[in-house]
């Protein structure tokens, strides 16, 4: 395959993203775009040098047949449902976190999906950012040791806005712990190469959106949560969240621990202007500190929210496609980063420690 031909269902802010980061890569085009909201379909237009076909009905783009890649950007709420309906196309498949809204639809989506022939890969942008690239490569390296303790912590903006606010409550997202923290959940399972055995967290919605009305309706969606998560080979794993610190200088912190040592990176937020980051390693025993500094290209950097990762990702799929390979995030991943995040929304509504295997 030459030329990877992407369609996009759901061209708002993150199919948009989606649109900029493929306009920097070679040998992949977007062909279509697939949305029914006005505003989200012309701002798309705008990205674009060169006509692209525009459809209101994924079903109608799956008929066309012009695509042998589909990226699934739509709103939560609507992934299962509109995944079924790609299924029939047997293309690769790029879907945005998080695969779907509970754990139910996940198992529903992977048994309906055993034995397709193409690519599904669940979009884990996290893990393809190049600071959290560096630290995982270490890590799996055995520089700090055996990890025993993973902490991460993002202080960020609240939830942005969404087509007709769909964003501002749980049924639509999954809750917070699902729609936002799977990334983290994910990045969890990766870095510690363990299951999770139970989830512990408290948290709340304390300062975003209270003043909102929805026919009656206030939004539930939380806004800062400490989540605990054991793992099965002993380590232990924590997330710091808060979403009304959006005049954070760093975004995102993560920090390993292990019997040797010690490694840390930070992820700088937009507001920032950076494009750089420092990945540090401090070994027991030593005076030195070992550090590097991590730096993003402004052009991809600009592509995106998600400090490059949006790019890197898409190089990793393509690639998995000319080579016919295996999704590096595959839709157990999607479906254990779900059920980590519906246990911590669980923990924090009954206000207990939530066993995995309740859920799985």
């Amino acid at each position: 395959m030459s030329n990877v031909k992407y369609a996009i269902v759901g061209s708002g802010t993150m199919g948009q993203e989606h649109i900029k980061n493929i306009n920097l890569i070679d040998n992949a085009e977007v062909v279509a775009i697939c949305d029914n909201h006005e505003k989200s379909i012309n701002q798309s237009k705008k990205l674009f040098k060169n006509k692209v076909n525009i459809f209101e009905s994924h079903i109608d783009l799956i008929q066309a047949g012009i695509a042998d890649s589909y990226i699934l950007a739509t709103p939560n709420f609507t992934h299962f449902n509109i995944l079924k309906d790609l299924l029939n196309t047997n293309a690769h498949l790029l879907v945005e976190k998080p695969l779907c809204t509970t754990v139910d639809d996940c198992k529903k989506f992977k048994k309906l999906a055993k034995n397709y022939p193409g690519i599904i890969w669940t979009a884990m942008e996290y893990r393809y950012m190049p600071p959290v690239a560096r630290l995982i490569e270490e890590v799996n390296k055995g520089t700090i040791g055996d990890l025993k303790m993973l902490s991460i912590r993002e202080h960020r903006f609240p939830f942005l806005v969404k087509v007709n606010d769909w964003n501002r409550f749980s049924r639509n997202t999954g809750g917070t712990m699902v729609e936002k923290c799977c990334h983290f959940f994910d990045l969890m399972r990766l870095i510690s190469k363990s299951e999770a055995i139970s989830v512990f967290a408290s948290g709340g919605q304390d300062s975003n959106h209270l003043e909102e009305n929805y026919n009656g309706e206030k939004p539930d969606i939380i806004d800062n949560a400490f989540v605990v998560v054991d793992f099965e080979n002993g380590v232990r794993a924590n997330l710091d969240l808060c979403m009304f610190a959006e005049n954070s200088y760093f975004q995102e912190e993560i920090c390993g621990v292990g019997d040797k040592g010690k490694i840390e990176t930070f992820v700088p937020s937009d507001s920032s202007g950076k494009n750089s980051s420092e990945l540090s390693i401090g070994l027991r025993g030593e005076d030195k500190i070992h550090s590097e500094t991590v730096v993003v290209d402004k052009d991809i950097l600009n592509a995106g929210s998600h400090h490059g990762s949006t790019f890197y990702e898409h190089k990793k799929f393509i690639k998995a496609i000319q080579k016919n390979s295996e999704a590096e995030v595959s839709l157990d991943d999607g479906l254990k980063a779900v059920a980590i995040g519906q246990a911590a929304e669980l923990s924090i509504i009954e206000k207990r420690v939530v066993l995995l295997s309740e859920l799985l």
